[in-house]
């Protein structure tokens, strides 16, 4: 993907001066996705970028979401992340700026400009700015600095070309899971309102069991698809409630039977109602034969229902996971 044509023969020790090495692209991209964020795709690039031109730089790497902001650093300061930046990577196409970060200074007011003078920009001799775009559409960029000279040879510039090219295809792709996943979620709550509606006193309930049940889960380690796997169970717990109280744990998973990605989300919401003693239902399942996503579910649940730990701690054992119910009172939401 990212092999160039050779260029022009030159001597030996100019060769290695100027000419960046190739990269193995398995590795490469193995490595620009071990933390498939766009920040983290960011870091990686920037990390990658001065192996790939065959130099030490520093750099920034900036994201578009609305306006660009500063989401990845290389040794600058940790404190430009967030900062709000306009920049010379509006033209869509690599460009070496042997003026360093005038350009940079010139777009941006008093108070960044501050910020970038602590950061030492103002000695920055050499830049090189790699535009981040998918089909069309500006995603950011990277901006790699040099503060001891140095130059871009046309070669360089064609390999960090294509290296922009390369990463701004996965900014694209990490950004339209981002949006579906927010779409499902936003659709999710919206269908979980609707059926809250028809009681007055349930608005909103859905969604303080799982904000807990999330903060739950955290605290025993999970993460990611594991965290979006509680918050679902959590959020559609009560869903078949829409056919009344009865019976609701099973025709609210009836609902989300076949779903591939919700199969350990469709065990929570109909065990939920399982008890530690094994006197809930629907199948009488004892201790940890409950799914951990149901146990989760129905601390948080106990909890927003009566709005006390002491009063939770009672079912602990009983009705509930007495290892959760401890978790819950080291989180101890009383006090918030």
């Amino acid at each position: 993907m990212f092999k160039r044509k050779a260029p022009a023969a030159v001597p030996p020790s100019a060769a290695s001066a100027s000419t960046p090495s190739e990269p193995d692209s398995v590795r490469l991209l193995t490595e620009l996705l071990a933390r498939p964020t766009q920040e983290g795709v960011l870091d990686a690039a920037l990390a990658q970028a001065g192996p790939l031109l065959g130099a030490q730089v520093r750099g920034l790497g900036i994201l578009r979401r609305g306006q660009d902001k500063v989401a990845a650093v290389l040794d600058y300061p940790r404190s430009l992340l967030g900062v709000e930046l306009s920049g010379p990577w509006v033209s869509g196409r690599v460009r070496a700026l042997t003026d360093g970060a005038r350009e940079l200074y010139a777009a941006n007011g008093p108070e960044v400009t501050a910020q970038l003078d602590a950061a030492g920009m103002r000695a920055v001799g050499l830049s090189l700015v790699v535009p981040l775009a998918d089909r069309g559409r500006g995603l950011g960029a990277l901006l790699l600095d040099w503060t001891t000279g140095g130059t871009v040879t046309p070669a360089q510039q064609e390999t960090m070309t294509r290296f922009g090219a390369a990463v701004g295809g996965l900014l694209g792709l990490i950004e339209g899971r981002e949006e579906w996943r927010q779409a499902a979620r936003q659709l999710t709550v919206a269908v979980v309102e609707a059926v809250e509606s028809r009681e007055f006193d349930a608005l909103g309930h859905a969604r303080q069991v799982a904000e807990l049940a999330v903060q739950l889960g955290r605290g025993l380690g999970l993460s990611g698809r594991e965290l979006d796997e509680v918050w679902y169970a959590a959020t559609l717990h009560d869903l078949g409630k829409i056919h009344g109280e009865n019976g609701h744990a099973q025709v609210g998973a009836n609902f989300i039977e076949g779903v591939a990605t919700l199969g350990e989300v469709q065990r929570a919401v109909r065990h939920h109602h399982e008890r530690w003693d094994g006197q809930g239902e629907p199948d009488h399942l004892t201790g940890e034969d409950i799914p951990l996503y149901a146990r989760l579910v129905a601390v948080a649940n106990t909890y927003v229902r009566v709005g006390s730990v002491e009063r939770v701690k009672a079912q602990a054992g009983k009705a509930l996971d007495p290892r959760l119910v401890a978790a819950l009172e080291k989180l101890n939401p009383d006090q918030r």
